[in-house]
């Protein structure tokens, strides 16, 4: 009787606390990638001599870190289950980020140089040394930082397939992975300051922090729905209902769910397409993430404690969360044209996949301002950030969920390697392109480069979209 009158309570919403808890996770995941890109032009470069080059250099192996990074750390999380792997993902990646303030003092330590002065007058082969020592350094704690920060998405897809039916699987993602924007949006208005008063390194160490306090909330808060005293019968049948009838129904069933292996997951067109999507689209929002603040200074004249640079940063990415919104098509598709989800999410994705084309306009609209590219660099992110809610959603609709972490973690991998691609040819391109005074349609030096990598990041999303599409034409759940 007890539980009759249970089933019949009204239903509670724990969904969307564990909902916001991936969103913060995400801030904080963020903001701590942020702290390099916003200071590296104006605080680090100077002090340490470093060129685009070096920057596209530790950019570059943190994302191929991150990649390999991402191929064994979903099939962690899988194996530790979701509150343990997560709490280790976000435990080392805030002590990676809180290690980079070590970097000046490491490198202070190998060349023989003693202040902050003695390294920004070294010059010649001892200027060399400083450049040389500190960007390993750096790549050190990058490497930390990558190795944490890998398991953010597995974890975070983990728990939506665990807490949302397939329908509001692409929306919860959308939520959480709004994190990203308000990470990179709150980025430039805090990050430079705090350097500028007190030292980059402190802006590391007070970033760095912010992943500890989440992570002592994550112990206390986060359980499985079926264990969870905050999840009352009626929620746990919501979550475990979907339109299309394809998910386990019951706790029980999901509980002797067979696991399948990393080498039967590889073997998948299923995940291949995953990856595909992953490869041809994350290069593209790193670029934007890394390389914005850079763009700006470089190009515009305007440094990252500019008022100029700092809103114009807070504009990119306060369009980006228009993308809140781009995770809710596929819900209209299914709900309301009757599609399936799959279909639907392919659907949305393609819709998004044509805005990114704007990207060939940034730089000839930008010599006229400034805000040219900083809009259209925000659309892009936009739509960027909607395929990837979609794109995180395809794997929990095709795998079972003892899968997902681990298929979303061979897909992060293509797309880290993406990104290594991006930054290393990013930064050399931009060097050479200062320095030998390149040409391309019209523009000259760095913004020909930039001209360069903002028509193929224009094009990407199409392209992933019709090799996902040849891969898997139709929806096809994986069985084991």
């Amino acid at each position: 009787m007890a539980s009759e009158n249970r089933n019949q309570a009204k239903m509670s919403n724990w969904r969307w606390v564990m909902c916001a808890m991936l969103f913060f996770a995400t801030t904080v995941n963020y903001l701590d990638r942020q702290v390099l890109s916003l200071t590296y032009n104006d605080f680090i470069a100077p002090e340490f001599h470093w060129s685009d080059a070096t920057y596209g250099n530790i950019t570059g192996w943190f994302s191929l870190l991150y990649a390999c990074a991402m191929l064994f750390i979903g099939r962690l999380v899988d194996g530790l289950g979701t509150k343990r792997g997560y709490g280790w993902a976000i435990g080392i990646w805030s002590f990676g980020a809180c290690a980079h303030a070590l970097c000046g003092v490491l490198t202070q330590m190998v060349t023989g140089l003693q202040g902050k002065e003695a390294l920004i007058e070294a010059t010649g082969n001892i200027a060399l040394a400083v450049s040389t020592a500190s960007m390993w350094m750096f790549i050190a704690a990058r490497f930390i930082l990558a190795v944490g920060e890998s398991g953010n998405f597995p974890a975070a897809n983990k728990v939506t397939a665990e807490y949302f039916p397939k329908k509001d699987r692409a929306f919860a993602t959308s939520i959480y992975n709004a994190g990203a924007q308000i990470g990179a949006l709150i980025a430039p208005l805090c990050i430079p300051l705090i350097a500028q008063a007190w030292g980059w390194e402190t802006a590391f160490i007070v970033i760095g922090a912010l992943g500890f306090i989440w992570l002592v909330l994550w112990n206390i808060l986060y359980e499985k729905p079926e264990k969870s005293r905050r999840v009352n019968a009626a929620e746990l049948e919501y979550i475990h209902s979907d339109a299309d009838g394809n998910e386990v129904p019951a706790p029980e069933a999901a509980a002797k769910e067979k696991p399948m292996s990393f080498w039967q997951c590889i073997r998948l067109r299923q995940t291949w397409a995953f990856a595909a999507g992953k490869f041809f689209s994350d290069g593209v929002w790193w670029f934007f993430l890394f390389w914005m603040p850079v763009y700006i200074s470089s190009v515009y004249g305007y440094t990252t404690d500019t008022p100029q640079s700092r809103w114009g940063l807070f504009t990119v990415y306060l369009i980006c969360m228009l993308s809140i919104l781009g995770g809710y098509l596929p819900t209209i598709f299914v709900e309301k044209k009757g599609m399936e989800p799959y279909a639907g999410r392919m659907r949305a994705m393609l819709i998004f996949a044509f805005f990114p084309l704007l990207a060939l306009l940034a730089q000839p609209l930008g010599s006229q301002s400034y805000w040219w590219p900083v809009i259209i660099v925000g659309i892009a992110g936009a739509a960027h950030q909607s395929w990837s809610a979609n794109l995180f959603s395809t794997v929990s609709d095709m795998f079972p969920r003892s899968a997902v972490a681990t298929v979303t973690g061979i897909g992060g991998m293509a797309g880290g390697i993406s990104c290594f691609i991006f930054n290393k040819c990013s930064g050399l391109l931009f060097d050479y392109a200062g320095t030998h005074d390149i040409s391309f349609l019209g523009f000259t030096g760095k913004p020909a480069g930039y001209f360069i990598v903002f028509c193929v990041c224009g094009v990407c999303y199409l392209i992933g979209w019709m090799v996902m599409k040849l891969l898997v034409p139709k929806y096809k759940p994986v069985e084991i």
